[in-house]
Protein backbone atom coordinates (compact mmCIF):
# COMPACT_ATOMS: atom_id res chain seq x y z
CA UNK A 1 0.00 0.00 0.00
CA UNK A 2 2.89 2.35 0.75
CA UNK A 3 4.30 1.86 -2.74
CA UNK A 4 0.88 2.40 -4.27
CA UNK A 5 0.40 5.64 -2.36
CA UNK A 6 3.78 7.08 -3.34
CA UNK A 7 3.13 6.15 -6.94
CA UNK A 8 -0.16 8.01 -7.14
CA UNK A 9 0.19 10.91 -4.70
CA UNK A 10 2.39 13.15 -6.86
CA UNK A 11 -0.07 14.18 -9.55
CA UNK A 12 -2.94 16.33 -8.33
CA UNK A 13 -5.23 14.98 -11.06
CA UNK A 14 -4.17 11.33 -10.86
CA UNK A 15 -6.59 8.90 -9.23
CA UNK A 16 -5.26 5.89 -7.35
CA UNK A 17 -6.68 2.43 -8.17
CA UNK A 18 -8.94 2.89 -5.13
CA UNK A 19 -10.39 6.06 -6.68
CA UNK A 20 -8.64 8.52 -4.36
CA UNK A 21 -6.91 11.84 -5.01
CA UNK A 22 -4.20 11.84 -2.38
CA UNK A 23 -3.15 15.47 -2.88
CA UNK A 24 -6.71 16.60 -2.14
CA UNK A 25 -6.80 14.37 0.92
CA UNK A 26 -3.51 15.86 2.14
CA UNK A 27 -4.94 19.37 1.71
CA UNK A 28 -8.01 18.40 3.75
CA UNK A 29 -5.73 17.01 6.47
CA UNK A 30 -3.82 20.31 6.52
CA UNK A 31 -7.03 22.06 7.59
CA UNK A 32 -7.03 20.03 10.79
CA UNK A 33 -3.81 21.81 11.79
CA UNK A 34 -5.32 25.27 11.34
CA UNK A 35 -6.93 27.56 13.87
CA UNK A 36 -10.50 26.84 14.91
CA UNK A 37 -13.33 28.76 13.24
CA UNK A 38 -17.02 28.58 14.14
CA UNK A 39 -20.13 29.77 12.30
CA UNK A 40 -23.75 29.85 13.48
CA UNK A 41 -26.85 30.87 11.53
CA UNK A 42 -29.82 32.51 13.23
CA UNK A 43 -33.03 34.11 11.98
CA UNK A 44 -31.43 37.54 12.44
CA UNK A 45 -28.12 36.81 10.72
CA UNK A 46 -24.92 34.77 10.86
CA UNK A 47 -22.10 34.87 13.42
CA UNK A 48 -18.46 33.97 12.70
CA UNK A 49 -15.81 33.52 15.39
CA UNK A 50 -12.19 32.49 14.80
CA UNK A 51 -9.13 31.77 16.90
CA UNK A 52 -6.10 33.94 16.04
CA UNK A 53 -2.79 32.28 16.87
CA UNK A 54 -0.35 34.95 17.99
CA UNK A 55 2.92 33.02 17.80
CA UNK A 56 5.18 35.82 19.04
CA UNK A 57 4.78 38.83 21.36
CA UNK A 58 6.46 40.83 18.59
CA UNK A 59 3.62 40.07 16.19
CA UNK A 60 0.99 42.77 15.66
CA UNK A 61 -2.38 41.05 16.34
CA UNK A 62 -4.31 43.28 13.94
CA UNK A 63 -2.16 42.00 11.05
CA UNK A 64 -3.52 38.46 11.48
CA UNK A 65 -6.74 38.38 9.45
CA UNK A 66 -8.91 35.31 9.94
CA UNK A 67 -12.24 36.88 8.93
CA UNK A 68 -12.53 38.82 5.67
CA UNK A 69 -15.24 40.76 3.88
CA UNK A 70 -16.20 39.60 0.38
CA UNK A 71 -19.07 42.03 -0.23
CA UNK A 72 -21.11 44.24 2.05
CA UNK A 73 -23.51 41.31 2.63
CA UNK A 74 -20.98 38.44 2.67
CA UNK A 75 -18.03 37.59 4.90
CA UNK A 76 -15.91 34.49 5.43
CA UNK A 77 -13.84 32.85 8.16
CA UNK A 78 -10.92 30.62 7.32
CA UNK A 79 -8.78 27.80 8.63
CA UNK A 80 -5.59 26.67 6.90
CA UNK A 81 -3.15 28.62 4.74
CA UNK A 82 -4.00 32.32 4.91
CA UNK A 83 -2.28 33.07 1.59
CA UNK A 84 -4.53 30.54 -0.16
CA UNK A 85 -7.57 32.06 1.52
CA UNK A 86 -6.63 35.53 0.31
CA UNK A 87 -6.43 34.26 -3.28
CA UNK A 88 -9.91 32.77 -3.02
CA UNK A 89 -11.35 35.84 -1.31
CA UNK A 90 -9.89 38.17 -3.95
CA UNK A 91 -11.48 36.03 -6.67
CA UNK A 92 -14.83 36.11 -4.88
CA UNK A 93 -14.61 39.90 -4.48
CA UNK A 94 -14.05 40.36 -8.21
CA UNK A 95 -16.97 38.05 -9.02
CA UNK A 96 -19.38 39.87 -6.69
CA UNK A 97 -18.39 43.29 -8.01
CA UNK A 98 -18.69 42.15 -11.64
CA UNK A 99 -22.14 40.78 -10.89
CA UNK A 100 -23.22 44.00 -9.19
CA UNK A 101 -21.90 46.08 -12.12
CA UNK A 102 -23.50 43.85 -14.77
CA UNK A 103 -26.90 43.23 -13.19
CA UNK A 104 -27.33 46.08 -10.72
CA UNK A 105 -27.96 43.74 -7.81
CA UNK A 106 -25.88 41.92 -5.19
CA UNK A 107 -24.74 38.39 -5.92
CA UNK A 108 -26.45 35.68 -3.88
CA UNK A 109 -24.44 33.89 -1.21
CA UNK A 110 -24.80 30.52 -2.95
CA UNK A 111 -23.62 31.90 -6.30
CA UNK A 112 -20.64 33.55 -4.61
CA UNK A 113 -19.74 30.26 -2.92
CA UNK A 114 -20.09 28.42 -6.23
CA UNK A 115 -17.78 30.90 -7.98
CA UNK A 116 -15.22 30.51 -5.21
CA UNK A 117 -15.35 26.71 -5.38
CA UNK A 118 -15.00 26.81 -9.17
CA UNK A 119 -11.57 28.39 -8.65
CA UNK A 120 -10.69 25.80 -6.02
CA UNK A 121 -11.31 23.07 -8.62
CA UNK A 122 -8.84 24.48 -11.15
CA UNK A 123 -5.70 23.00 -9.59
CA UNK A 124 -3.46 21.17 -12.04
CA UNK A 125 -4.99 22.79 -15.14
CA UNK A 126 -2.57 23.46 -17.98
CA UNK A 127 0.95 24.54 -17.16
CA UNK A 128 0.10 27.23 -14.60
CA UNK A 129 2.46 26.76 -11.69
CA UNK A 130 0.29 28.99 -9.50
CA UNK A 131 -2.46 26.37 -9.57
CA UNK A 132 -0.28 23.27 -9.33
CA UNK A 133 -1.83 22.08 -6.05
CA UNK A 134 -5.17 22.23 -4.21
CA UNK A 135 -5.81 25.20 -1.93
CA UNK A 136 -4.93 24.26 1.65
CA UNK A 137 -7.80 26.14 3.25
CA UNK A 138 -11.42 25.67 4.29
CA UNK A 139 -13.87 28.55 4.50
CA UNK A 140 -17.05 29.35 6.38
CA UNK A 141 -18.99 31.76 4.16
CA UNK A 142 -21.68 33.81 5.90
CA UNK A 143 -24.12 36.02 4.07
CA UNK A 144 -27.55 37.60 3.93
CA UNK A 145 -29.46 37.92 0.65
CA UNK A 146 -33.01 37.75 -0.71
CA UNK A 147 -33.31 34.23 0.72
CA UNK A 148 -32.33 35.37 4.21
CA UNK A 149 -29.24 34.46 6.27
CA UNK A 150 -27.11 31.55 5.08
CA UNK A 151 -23.90 29.77 6.06
CA UNK A 152 -21.78 27.65 3.71
CA UNK A 153 -18.76 25.45 4.33
CA UNK A 154 -16.14 24.74 1.64
CA UNK A 155 -13.19 22.35 1.57
CA UNK A 156 -10.09 21.98 -0.67
CA UNK A 157 -11.90 19.58 -3.02
CA UNK A 158 -14.14 22.43 -4.20
CA UNK A 159 -17.19 20.92 -2.49
CA UNK A 160 -19.55 23.12 -0.49
CA UNK A 161 -22.45 22.51 1.87
CA UNK A 162 -25.06 24.75 3.46
CA UNK A 163 -25.07 24.50 7.26
CA UNK A 164 -26.92 25.83 10.27
CA UNK A 165 -23.74 25.67 12.34
CA UNK A 166 -20.23 24.43 11.58
CA UNK A 167 -16.72 24.34 13.02
CA UNK A 168 -13.47 23.88 11.10
CA UNK A 169 -9.82 23.67 12.11
CA UNK A 170 -7.85 21.85 14.78
CA UNK A 171 -10.62 22.02 17.38
CA UNK A 172 -13.45 21.21 14.99
CA UNK A 173 -14.26 17.77 16.40
CA UNK A 174 -14.92 19.02 19.92
CA UNK A 175 -16.51 22.24 18.68
CA UNK A 176 -18.92 20.37 16.39
CA UNK A 177 -19.99 18.16 19.29
CA UNK A 178 -20.71 21.24 21.41
CA UNK A 179 -22.61 22.87 18.55
CA UNK A 180 -24.83 19.82 18.20
CA UNK A 181 -25.69 20.06 21.89
CA UNK A 182 -26.21 23.83 22.10
CA UNK A 183 -27.49 24.96 18.70
CA UNK A 184 -31.15 25.49 17.90
CA UNK A 185 -32.82 27.49 15.14
CA UNK A 186 -34.51 29.86 17.60
CA UNK A 187 -31.24 31.36 18.85
CA UNK A 188 -30.90 35.13 18.80
CA UNK A 189 -27.84 36.74 17.28
CA UNK A 190 -26.45 37.64 20.70
CA UNK A 191 -26.99 34.10 21.98
CA UNK A 192 -25.14 32.76 18.94
CA UNK A 193 -22.24 35.11 19.66
CA UNK A 194 -22.13 33.88 23.24
CA UNK A 195 -22.17 30.21 22.20
CA UNK A 196 -19.45 30.73 19.58
CA UNK A 197 -17.13 32.41 22.07
CA UNK A 198 -17.79 29.88 24.83
CA UNK A 199 -17.01 26.97 22.48
CA UNK A 200 -13.82 28.69 21.30
CA UNK A 201 -12.83 29.01 24.95
CA UNK A 202 -13.26 25.25 25.36
CA UNK A 203 -11.10 24.25 22.40
CA UNK A 204 -8.39 26.93 22.38
CA UNK A 205 -5.05 26.18 24.01
CA UNK A 206 -4.53 29.83 24.95
CA UNK A 207 -6.66 31.97 27.23
CA UNK A 208 -9.25 33.94 25.26
CA UNK A 209 -8.35 37.63 24.96
CA UNK A 210 -9.55 40.48 22.72
CA UNK A 211 -6.39 40.05 20.62
CA UNK A 212 -6.56 36.32 19.86
CA UNK A 213 -10.19 36.02 18.75
CA UNK A 214 -11.96 37.61 15.79
CA UNK A 215 -15.75 37.79 15.70
CA UNK A 216 -18.02 39.14 12.97
CA UNK A 217 -21.68 39.14 12.03
CA UNK A 218 -23.69 39.48 8.82
CA UNK A 219 -27.07 40.87 9.85
CA UNK A 220 -27.86 41.86 7.14
CA UNK A 221 -24.58 43.69 6.36
CA UNK A 222 -21.09 42.50 7.24
CA UNK A 223 -19.47 43.87 10.37
CA UNK A 224 -16.19 42.79 11.97
CA UNK A 225 -16.07 43.65 15.66
CA UNK A 226 -13.09 45.60 16.91
CA UNK A 227 -11.63 44.35 20.21
CA UNK A 228 -13.33 47.17 22.09
CA UNK A 229 -16.70 46.48 20.42
CA UNK A 230 -16.50 42.76 20.98
CA UNK A 231 -15.55 42.82 24.62
CA UNK A 232 -16.88 46.01 26.12
CA UNK A 233 -20.02 48.07 25.87
CA UNK A 234 -19.70 51.53 24.40
CA UNK A 235 -17.97 53.84 26.85
CA UNK A 236 -16.37 51.10 28.95
CA UNK A 237 -12.60 50.96 29.26
CA UNK A 238 -10.54 47.76 29.05
CA UNK A 239 -9.57 48.23 32.68
CA UNK A 240 -13.19 48.11 33.82
CA UNK A 241 -13.83 45.24 36.22
CA UNK A 242 -17.61 45.44 36.08
CA UNK A 243 -19.12 42.24 34.58
CA UNK A 244 -21.95 44.34 33.12
CA UNK A 245 -19.45 46.13 30.89
CA UNK A 246 -18.92 42.97 28.84
CA UNK A 247 -20.84 42.67 25.61
CA UNK A 248 -20.50 38.87 25.82
CA UNK A 249 -20.69 38.02 29.56
CA UNK A 250 -20.09 34.29 28.93
CA UNK A 251 -16.35 34.96 28.84
CA UNK A 252 -16.41 36.48 32.32
CA UNK A 253 -18.67 33.70 33.58
CA UNK A 254 -16.50 30.89 32.27
CA UNK A 255 -13.38 32.45 33.76
CA UNK A 256 -15.07 32.44 37.17
CA UNK A 257 -16.20 28.83 36.79
CA UNK A 258 -12.68 27.55 36.21
CA UNK A 259 -10.67 26.01 33.41
CA UNK A 260 -12.56 24.35 30.59
CA UNK A 261 -11.67 20.95 29.25
CA UNK A 262 -9.24 21.15 26.33
CA UNK A 263 -10.01 19.17 23.17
Amino acid sequence: MFLTRTEYDRGVNTFSPEGRLFQVEYAIEAIKLGSTAIGLKTKEGVVLAVEKRITSPLLEPSSVEKIMEIDDHIGCAMSGLIADARTLVEHARVETQNHRFSYGEPMTVESTTQALCDLALRFGEGDEESMSRPFGVSLLIAGHDEHGPSLYYTDPSGTFWQCNAKAIGSGSEGADSSLQEQYNKELTLQEAETIALSILKQVMEEKVTPNNVDIAKVAPTYHLYTPSEAWFQSGASPSSSSPSSYTFPIIKETEEQGTWKRN
